[in-house]
């Protein structure tokens, strides 16, 4: 898989609140005053049809309609009042969850839609030979059209001829501008970027509407947003359970007749919605939009929440080699003189020949030399008499004539011949050093001289594709995860494992072609297991359609765009890594929020239940732990928490649990310590602090 080199490659903090285009939304993550902003569409969300789509806040919404009617034909009843007013604002407040989430989505769509321009098209002819100026709305897919220094690209598509220097910052926001070029993996082009120089002619791959953009606008609006499997599973348990406290709580109403206590509606209303899990079913769509959100804010555009989930359930992870494990660009590492040549003397020569090389490779060979051995950085115009000879892919040599010497540097092979070419001797220590270079997984660069003494190898230049920073310590994590990773590469088994043992990868694929990258992944899903990878050229396309979780950069090609169901906008392929993470953080979010939630209503019985039959079964007293006021301020309290925690859980809905790199088990622990018992703890503080204030207000104590 071949991995154009990103335009940046930031780490962002968990907490980063950076939105497509460099701008922000509110005050990071969660802001207060979002609250306010989003409240008028909560109460929109009123609407039956709306709400009906989650089974628990809508059997709330029935409620509280009941209780509205029952309050208005006692309207001396202070009691059914308050519990009316705060069941409707128990639903407001669910759906202020989902309208805060929603709300940050269509900031984030606001500044991409500044994005969106009405640009004019030139398209050219079927020969080519002429050009017509058309809106970029009558565009088609395979028309051809011409851009220029200053253009708008008025679609996405592919460069079919020329190269540019584009401008994404409107997608990316990265002000950096990026090379597009026909005939690569860098082809692809968004419709709304701006060309800064040169010509391009670009084929147009999607329609009007249909566009990257629009693609985008749409996702974060939430608008092409689907439940997921597992919240599908989640909502029929939650509608499960609602049925199974439904029937217990009409069931409830003969005995109590029964017992000589018989409940009024408004009290089994508020029993109902204490007893089924609110809490969750007012957060669940915050959470899903929220995991979807933070991608956004990572500029990782998903398709779909079933991609975000599949991330968080990931246990193989396939990353390119080039550019995603190490650098991407050979460097020199160290100097290895042949007998009889010292070091010194080897740094200068390489350092020399290098001075016209203007590969990667070359400009690590002046930086090597300047930096370990002292030497000052030399520039070709300090030698006007000099002859430069330039590094080329035939002769794979760079060197230069001067004061009588030719100092040659290159590829071992032709290095090699220049110097019997010039009637020298290559000594059995070059060979045996370039094999040992070879052998530890490096490329040998062979320098000679040729001066009064003859033509002879000076030494070995050993180059290194080195490993980034922090990458085996970010492996470790993954492993910790219990994650697989296995490294792609086309390079020889011998330099792969080399790579793969510094690194720290699990396993690794050599010589990886595209079917070998679809066998790999088939036979990891043969096991159970989900896959996730990173690709950008169409050759990765067959295997990112494959993955469960395919991240295609946005420098790549529009097939690899499209097979994949993750698109990364700073196309830089560590971000899957984070990918996987946010996604666990998903899953972890949902899972300790139901936890809390269920934990809840086990608490709230403990205030409802002895408050309504405790003076028809004074041994119930026993059971009211919390010794509520009376009655009336036990039912109203738990109504009033019910409603308040809901609010309360919003910001951690939106931003996520933290999530850290550990076992499945040790994680079930540390969730069901601290949102198990949480949720057990905290309605019964909650409950008694809203009771104490409460009974200080006349004819409720």
């Amino acid at each position: 898989m071949s991995t154009a080199t990103p335009t940046r490659a930031p780490q962002h903090d968990t907490s980063s609140g950076e939105q497509p285009g460099g701008g922000r939304v509110g005050g990071g993550l969660f802001d207060p005053r979002q609250l306010l902003t989003s409240f008028p569409d909560a109460v929109r969300k009123l609407d039956p049809r709306v709400m009906v789509k989650s089974p628990v806040m809508f059997v709330v919404l029935i409620g509280s309609v009941i209780t509205t009617v029952l309050a208005c034909a006692d309207p001396t009843d202070w009691f059914g009042w308050a519990i009316t007013a705060w069941l409707w604002l128990t639903t407001i407040f669910a759906n202020l969850a989902e309208a805060v989430a929603e709300g940050r989505g269509k900031a984030q769509a606001d500044t991409l839609r500044k994005a969106k321009t009405d640009s004019v098209a030139r398209r050219l002819s079927e020969d080519g030979t002429s050009e017509e100026r058309i809106p970029g709305s009558q565009l088609r897919i395979g028309d051809r059209v011409v851009c220029e220094t200053g253009d708008i690209i008025p679609g996405d598509g592919d460069v079919v001829q020329g190269v540019a220097s584009v401008d994404e910052s409107a997608i990316t926001g990265e002000s950096a501008p990026v090379i597009r070029e026909s005939g690569g993996d860098r082809s692809a082009v968004t419709g709304g970027t701006k060309v800064l120089s040169d010509r391009i002619t670009i084929k147009i791959t999607t329609k009007p509407g249909e566009t990257f953009i629009d693609r985008m606008i749409n996702l974060v609006e939430g608008a092409a947003r689907q439940k997921t499997p597992n919240e599908i599973a989640l909502n029929i348990l939650l509608a499960s359970l609602t049925i199974v406290f439904l029937l217990a709580v009409v069931t409830l109403q003969p005995f109590a007749v029964y017992a000589g206590a018989e409940q009024s509606m408004i009290v089994l209303v508020a029993l109902l919605v204490c007893l089924i899990p609110t809490t969750i079913g007012a957060l669940l769509s915050a959470i899903g939009i929220a995991g979807m959100d933070r991608l956004v804010q990572r500029n990782v555009l998903a398709m779909s929440g079933r991609a975000v989930e599949a991330a968080g359930d990931v246990s193989t992870l396939l990353l390119d080699k080039t550019g995603t494990i190490t650098l991407g660009n050979r460097q020199a590492a160290e100097f290895l003189p042949v007998p009889g040549t010292t070091e010194d003397e080897l740094a200068d020569a390489a350092q020399l020949s290098s001075l016209a090389d203007e590969t990667p490779e070359g400009r690590s060979v002046v930086v090597l030399a300047k930096e370990r051995y002292g030497l000052r950085e030399r520039h070709q115009g300090e030698l006007a008499h000099a002859e430069w000879i330039a590094f080329t892919a035939q002769t794979r040599m760079s060197g230069v004539d001067v004061d009588g010497r030719k100092v040659r540097k290159g590829a071992a092979g032709s290095v090699i011949v220049w110097v019997r070419d010039q009637g020298g001797q290559v000594g059995e220590a070059a060979g045996e050093l370039a094999d040992r270079i070879s052998q530890a997984g490096g490329t040998p660069l062979l320098v000679a001289v040729e001066d009064g003494d003859g033509a002879r190898v000076l030494g070995v230049i050993h180059l290194k594709d080195v490993v980034k920073d922090g990458m085996r310590e970010r492996f470790d994590e993954l492993r910790r995860m219990g994650i697989r990773t296995v490294m792609i590469t086309g390079d020889n088994p011998l330099t792969a494992k080399a790579i793969a043992d510094e690194a720290g990868v699990d396993d690794f694929l050599a010589e990886a072609t595209p079917e070998d990258k679809m066998a790999l992944i088939k036979r990891e899903q043969a096991g159970g297991k989900l896959v996730a990878m990173t690709g950008d050229g169409t050759n990765d396309a067959p295997a990112l359609a494959q993955a469960d979780v395919g991240v295609a950069m946005n420098t790549g090609t529009s097939a690899a765009k499209e097979a994949g169901n993750m698109v990364d906008l700073d196309s830089n392929p560590t971000k899957l890594i984070e990918i996987v993470e946010i996604g666990k953080q998903l899953l972890i979010t949902r899972g300790a929020l139901t936890t809390f939630s269920i934990a809840n209503d086990v608490a709230k019985y403990f205030a409802i239940i002895p408050a309504m039959f405790a003076v028809v079964y004074p041994g119930l007293d026993t059971l009211n732990i919390m010794r509520l006021a009376s009655p009336e301020s036990a039912i109203l309290s738990a109504v009033i928490f019910n409603a308040l925690i809901i609010v309360a859980l919003v910001p951690l809905a939106l931003k996520g649990v933290r999530y850290r790199p550990t076992s499945a088990d040790r994680m079930l622990r540390r969730n069901l310590g601290l949102y198990g018992l949480g949720g057990l703890i905290a309605p019964f503080i909650g409950i008694k602090l809203i009771d104490l204030f409460l009974s200080l207000i006349p004819g409720i104590g």
